[in-house]
């Protein structure tokens, strides 16, 4: 099967604890423009999270074209991530000591593949609205350009899917919209499956498959 389809995940942090994610089961079609929602504590990231394989599930499976992801080692799914998966997370994750255009390319360095992307990098730049800062080091850049610095790394592989988590928390209305349009561009033109955390309902409603959450279990998906 294309798409991701995750099967009965529970997700607790001890023991002892109550549950997080209640035994979610979804699938979302490759090619999907999918929002995730639900109030604060709903476990919309934590979701999020497990789909991307950057967490575990305490019970369940999460299948990803076909790939049964807990069968793989972690080199596999290292691997299986830099080259099909980008990600957009609240907080940016830039290294200081690189520049704008060197922190977009770093997934292209761990794939081996940096000469051949430099330039889509650079294209990504201009998309993103940084035109003349690819030299900046992130502390010359503002929070909202760092975020939009961390959104064009997360699309320089070209991935088959990308998981952002609010990824328009820190930027203003233009701003995101921009960044919402360049994902919405990516889907369409690309067949790029964008899975997505927001509490905006502007952008919740650019999505044409919609999942919701409430105190961990699955409310709709529609």
């Amino acid at each position: 099967m294309s798409g991701i389809e995750a099967v009965n995940i529970v997700k607790t942090f001890g023991p002892n604890s109550p549950q997080i994610l209640k035994g979610i089961n979804l699938v979302i079609p490759s090619g999907s423009f999918c929002t995730i929602t639900g109030r604060s504590g709903s476990g919309k990231s934590t979701l999020l999270y497990i789909l991307s394989t950057l967490d575990e599930a305490t019970s369940g499976k999460v299948i990803i074209s076909g790939i049964d992801l807990s069968q793989l080692n972690q080199k596999e799914q290292h691997r299986f991530r830099n080259q099909t998966m980008g990600f957009v997370f609240q907080f940016h994750h830039l290294l200081p000591e690189l520049t704008t255009l060197e922190n977009v390319l770093l997934p292209a360095l761990k794939a081996g593949l940096i000469h051949e992307k430099k330039e889509f990098a650079k294209k990504l730049l201009i998309d993103v609205g940084l035109i003349g800062k690819e030299n900046r080091l992130p502390q010359h850049l503002s929070g909202g350009e760092q975020q939009r610095v961390a959104i064009a790394r997360a699309l320089v592989m070209e991935p088959k899917y990308i998981f952002a988590d609010e990824p328009t928390g820190n930027l203003d209305s233009v701003n995101g919209q921009a960044v919402m349009n360049l994902f919405k561009r990516f889907n369409q033109e690309r067949s790029t499956s964008v899975i997505y955390v927001t509490h905006d309902q502007v952008w919740a409603e650019m999505a044409n498959l919609k999942i919701s959450l409430v105190d961990g279990a699955l409310e709709a998906q529609s």
